[in-house]
C-alpha cells in the first residue's frame, strides 16, 4: 500500500474538481465519497443536488473563520493505493483505512472534536484520495508533523491486517528520485538517465578512485564534469557542486547539484571522511607472504567481509559495507570490456545497499580502501582467473551484506543486495567460462591414480555432495585445484570443507566450478595465465573514468 502526500495547496475547489473529473486520461470512473469527517458531507458523485462548490464551502468553513490566522496553503491531499495483485477493498474498508491514516498523521486524531474537516474520494477500485483543510475547530493550524512517515507506518500495519502485499520500506537514506521534469528533459536530450543520476554515478566512481579530496576534484574535472568548490572565509573547503556540460537551465546557466543532493553519502563532509589520509597498514590475510598485488589484496579483504559482518559491531560492519560498495564502483573501470555492463549494474544496484542510519567507522576499513585505489592505477591483470576469484569473494560478501541488512530490518537495502548478487553472478559465470578451461585442461593431464585420490578427498570432505560433484563436467578442474593445494603443503580435505561452508550450494549450477575458485582463493593458489584476456593499458583514473562514463550513456 503506497501513500503519497502532495504539497500543500490553496484551492480546495480545484483539488475536488480534479478528483470528481475524468482525470488526465479519462481514468477516473464513478467518483464518490466513501467517508467524511461527520458522515454528512455533500457528495456530488451520488447526490444530484450536491455541487463541488457546496463541498468545497463546507470543507473551507474553518479556514474562512480563521481569516488571517489560517495557513495560506491550507489543503492537505493524500492518495492511498493498493498493489495490482491485492483484493479490491470495499467502501467500508477504505473508510476505516482513511480514519486510521488521518489519526496516525494527526490531521484528525480519533475522538478529537476539533479535528480537521476531511473527505475521502474514490474514483477507481485500487485507490482513494483524502482531502482535508488544515484548520482545526479551535481555529488553530493542524499538527501533522512527519505525516508521511506516520502514514507509511500505519499502512505497513494495515497491509498485515488486511492481507495486502507488504512493501519494502525505507529509512530515509535513499537518494532523491528524479522528477518528471528531469526525466522528460533527459529524454529530449537523448538520455534515459537524468543528469542527477549520471552525476551521482560519476561522483561515486570518483570517490572509489581518488586518494584525497584534491585528487577527487581533479579527476572529476579531467573526466569532463564541471566542478565548483565552495570555501569558508578561512580557505577551508565547505562543499562542492557539479554539473554536466550542456545541461543548462532556462537562463542558459549550468544546472548545478551539490553533493548532498546527489546522495546522502556524497556530501563533502562524508566524502572527506572516507578520503582522510591514514598511516599505511599491512593488509594481512591468510597468505599475505605470497599475495602482494593490490588485486589480490582486495580479494583477501572481500573474503574477510562475511566474518567481519558476523562478528564486528554495527559501526564497523557499516564501514565494510561502504568499502564493498567502493569496490563494486571501481570494478567497471578496470575489468575487461565484456564484463563492464553487468558489473556496472551490480554497482548501481548496491548503491542503495551501501547506506543505512548506522554511522560507519570508516577508519576500520581504510586498508581495503587503499587497495581499491591501487588497482585502479594498475593495468588490468592478464590472468582472467584473478577476476573470477575476486568476483566469487565479492559475491559472498554481497550475500553476507544482504543477511546483515535483513537482520536489522533494512528492507530496501537487503533487496538491493539481492539484486546486486544476481548481476555479480552473471558476471561470475561469464568469467568462469573464460578462465576455467585452462584449469580443466590441466585436470585432463592428471593420471588415473591422482584422479582417484582426489575423488577420495571429495568423498571424505563432502560425502553428501560427492557423487553430484564427481559427475559434473568441471570435476577435473576441481581435481587439478585439489592437487595444487596439496602441492603447496595444505590439507585439501580441510580446505574443501571450508570452501563448501562459505555459502549454500544447493542452488549452484555447478558445484565444481564454485569449489575450484574457492580453493584458489582460500589456498592462495597462483592462477594460471589465460590467453583470452590481455592486460589493459595503464590508464590514469581520470582516463578510465572518462571511458567508463561514455560507455553507459551510449548503451542505455
Amino acid at each position: 500500500m503506497i501513500t503519497k502526500i502532495g504539497k500543500a495547496g490553496a484551492n480546495t475547489h480545484g483539488v475536488l474538481r480534479y478528483l470528481y473529473g475524468s482525470g488526465r486520461a479519462n481514468e477516473h470512473t464513478d467518483p464518490q465519497l466513501v467517508a467524511s469527517w461527520d458522515g454528512f458531507a455533500p457528495d456530488p458523485g451520488r447526490d444530484e443536488t450536491a455541487t463541488l462548490a457546496q463541498l468545497a464551502t463546507v470543507l473551507d468553513l474553518r479556514v474562512k473563520q480563521a481569516g488571517d490566522r489560517a495557513p495560506a496553503k491550507h489543503v492537505w491531499h493524500c492518495s492511498v493505493r493498493t498493489a495490482p495483485e491485492d483484493p479490491v477493498l470495499t467502501d467500508e474498508q477504505w473508510a476505516t483505512i482513511t480514519r486510521r491514516i488521518l489519526n496516525a498523521t494527526g490531521i484528525a486524531p480519533a475522538g478529537d472534536p476539533d479535528a480537521c474537516r476531511w473527505v475521502a474520494v474514490r474514483h477507481a477500485e485500487d485507490h482513494i484520495h483524502i482531502v482535508a483543510t488544515k484548520v482545526r475547530g479551535d481555529l488553530t493550524p493542524s499538527r501533522h508533523w512527519n505525516d508521511y512517515l506516520r502514514a507509511d507506518k500505519e499502512c505497513a500495519a494495515i497491509e498485515k491486517e488486511y492481507g495486502l502485499r507488504q512493501l519494502l520500506r525505507g529509512d530515509r537514506t535513499a537518494t532523491k528520485r528524479p522528477t518528471r521534469a528531469e526525466k522528460e528533459k533527459a529524454l529530449r536530450a537523448g538520455h534515459t538517465a537524468t543528469p542527477r543520476e549520471r552525476l551521482r554515478a560519476t561522483v561515486r566512481t570518483t570517490v572509489a578512485a581518488a586518494t584525497g579530496t584534491e585528487e577527487f576534484f581533479a579527476i572529476l574535472r579531467s573526466a569532463g564534469v564541471l566542478v565548483e568548490v565552495q570555501r569558508f572565509p578561512s580557505g577551508d573547503i565547505r562543499g562542492y557542486k557539479v554539473a554536466l556540460p550542456g545541461d543548462m537551465n532556462a537562463k542558459g546557466e549550468p544546472v548545478w547539484f551539490s553533493g548532498s543532493t546527489l546522495a546522502p553519502d556524497l556530501s563533502y563532509p562524508k566524502i572527506s571522511e572516507r578520503l582522510a589520509p591514514t598511516e599505511p597498514a599491512p593488509m594481512g590475510g591468510r597468505y599475505s607472504g605470497r599475495r602482494h598485488t593490490a588485486w589480490q589484496q582486495v580479494t583477501d579483504a572481500a573474503d574477510r567481509i562475511p566474518d567481519v559482518l558476523e562478528q564486528a559491531d554495527d559501526a564497523v560492519g557499516q564501514a565494510h559495507i561502504t568499502v564493498l560498495a567502493e569496490t563494486l564502483d571501481a570494478l567497471p573501470l578496470i575489468a575487461p570490456a565484456s564484463y563492464k555492463p553487468q558489473l556496472a549494474r551490480a554497482a548501481a544496484a548496491f548503491e542503495r545497499a551501501s547506506r543505512s542510519h548506522i554511522r560507519a567507522r570508516h577508519q576500520q576499513a581504510q586498508s581495503t580502501r587503499r587497495a581499491i585505489k591501487a588497482i585502479v592505477r594498475e593495468p588490468a591483470p592478464k590472468e582472467a582467473a584473478l577476476l573470477t576469484i575476486l568476483l566469487d569473494a565479492l559475491l559472498l560478501a554481497v550475500v553476507a551484506a544482504q543477511h546483515w541488512h535483513h537482520t536489522r530490518h533494512h528492507d530496501q537495502q537487503a533487496e538491493a543486495a539481492r539484486q546486486t548478487a544476481e548481476h555479480l553472478h552473471a558476471a561470475y559465470q561469464a568469467a568462469t567460462l573464460q578462465s576455467l578451461p585452462a584449469i580443466h585442461q590441466r585436470g585432463l593431464r592428471l593420471t588415473v591414480a591422482v584422479r582417484q585420490r582426489q575423488a577420495a578427498v571429495v568423498r571424505q570432505a563432502l560425502p553428501d555432495l560427492a557423487e553430484q560433484i564427481l559427475a559434473e563436467p568441471s570435476w577435473l578442474a576441481l581435481a587439478s585445484a585439489l592437487t595444487d593445494t596439496a602441492a603447496v603443503g595444505q590439507d585439501p580435505a580441510s580446505l574443501l570443507t571450508q570452501a563448501a561452508r562459505h555459502r549454500e550450494l544447493d542452488t549452484a549450477g555447478s558445484l565444481s566450478d564454485i569449489l575450484t575458485w574457492r580453493l584458489h582463493r582460500i589456498a592462495g593458489l597462483e592462477p594460471q595465465p589465460a590467453t583470452a584476456t590481455a592486460p589493459g593499458p595503464n590508464l590514469s583514473p581520470a582516463a578510465r573514468l572518462a571511458a567508463h562514463a561514455d560507455r553507459p550513456r551510449r548503451n542505455r
